[in-house]
């Protein structure tokens, strides 16, 4: 999201050469002709047509074939609320911010992050051509900050999706997207992957994240990362806002997003296993004015009636120290954990209860959407 800036213009004022030319006298006629140091200025100042339709190689660069082949595909996604008009006494729609994002399928389907459409009530989603259409939030992800929205248009350019498991830290990396808004719609920045599965906590989530020095700027959010063969390999969405930090922004891999994606289109939502527990470390205790005196594992402060924690016998006051054979001291532990299991499956719990270590075997059921 973004605040809106007065556009700028840029002026440039060009001077014309005049060239002089020559008169020569032959019996009473007379024969104009430029020299030839002037012709040869003249022509000089021609523009090079035949260069122009044949770049050289060292300015067609992978990243110009990149820029070029992902660019139409980038969309801008402007998300409208209503709000109440008090002079008027009704609702209107306004703008809350825009964001970027990126056209996955010939129909229609474009990928973006949850926080570009978050609360939105209308969209309408811009491309590159300059064509403008409504939009359909078709699914969100919170936990992933994933999207997906549906446009009803013919003959859209799709992005070809890379292989973001295979990347190596310092390849090139192409970020596209809108900067501060449509103003700046379609700006190319270049960089370098500068790191892969960085672990960044957002909240109670813990986020592996590819980290590039490609200038990523709010409205980038939704954007492709590309890299130098012109495949997206990453959803751009965040950067580190800090006063002296420079060079530091995250993706989304996209092979993390594919199936998450996927579903959203199929289902509208993502479906996770389910403990059924509201859990505090040290930590979250802290931000709630509480204090937790445990050296190791979570404390169980809620069960909720009916889901497989209570089913299997766990209690509120008991303590989390392992699920699945990992060691869980925080809160993102245990999310984390969870996410490498399916719906059905059986997972061994190791919880502490009256100072004797107990083994309970959960059945992992699915999250309920509230």
């Amino acid at each position: 999201m973004y605040k809106k800036f007065a556009p700028f213009f840029l002026v440039a004022v060009i001077g014309a050469l005049i060239g002089g030319s020559l008169v020569l006298g032959y019996g009473g006629r007379f024969l104009a002709k430029p020299t030839p140091q002037i012709e040869s200025q003249q022509n000089s100042l021609l523009p090079p047509t035949a260069q122009a339709n044949n770049i050289s190689e060292a300015r067609n660069t992978p990243i110009v074939k990149a820029a070029q082949a992902v660019g139409p595909t980038v969309v801008g996604i402007t998300n409208k609320a209503y709000a109440n008009d008090i002079f008027n006494n009704r609702k209107i729609l306004v703008e809350q911010g825009t964001g970027s994002g990126v056209i996955f399928d010939a129909k229609g389907y474009i990928a973006t992050n949850y926080h570009v459409v978050k609360n939105a009530q209308e969209i309408t989603v811009s491309l590159s051509d300059g064509r403008n259409f409504p939009g359909k939030v078709l699914g969100v992800d919170p936990a992933t900050d994933l999207a997906v929205v549906k446009i009803e248009a013919t003959g859209l350019p799709v992005a070809v999706l890379g292989d973001s498991d295979s990347l190596l830290v310092g390849e090139p990396a192409i970020a596209i997207g809108n900067p501060l808004g449509l103003e700046f719609r379609g700006s190319v920045t270049v960089g370098v992957i500068s790191a892969l599965n960085r672990s960044i906590e957002i909240g109670e989530r813990k986020f592996k994240l590819i980290q590039t020095d490609a200038a990523i700027n709010p409205g980038n959010s939704g954007g492709a990362l590309v890299n130098a063969d012109g495949m997206v390999v990453g959803i751009n969405s965040a950067k580190i806002a800090v006063s002296g930090v420079e060079g530091i922004g995250f993706s989304i891999p996209i092979n993390t997003a594919r199936p998450i994606l996927q579903s959203l289109i199929e289902k509208g939502r993502v479906i996770r296993a389910y403990l059924g527990v509201g859990i505090l470390d040290p930590v979250t205790a802290a931000r709630y004015g509480y204090q937790l005196n445990i050296d190791k594992g979570v404390f169980v402060a809620k069960i909720f009636p009916g889901g497989p924690a209570h089913k299997s016998g766990i209690t509120v006051g008991d303590i989390i120290l392992k699920v699945g054979g990992t060691e869980t001291n925080r809160v993102v532990d245990l999310r984390s954990i969870l996410e490498n299991y399916a719906v059905g499956q059986k997972v061994p719990v190791l919880i502490s209860r009256d100072g004797r270590d107990i083994t309970i075997n959960v059945l992992l059921e699915e999250m309920p959407t509230e």
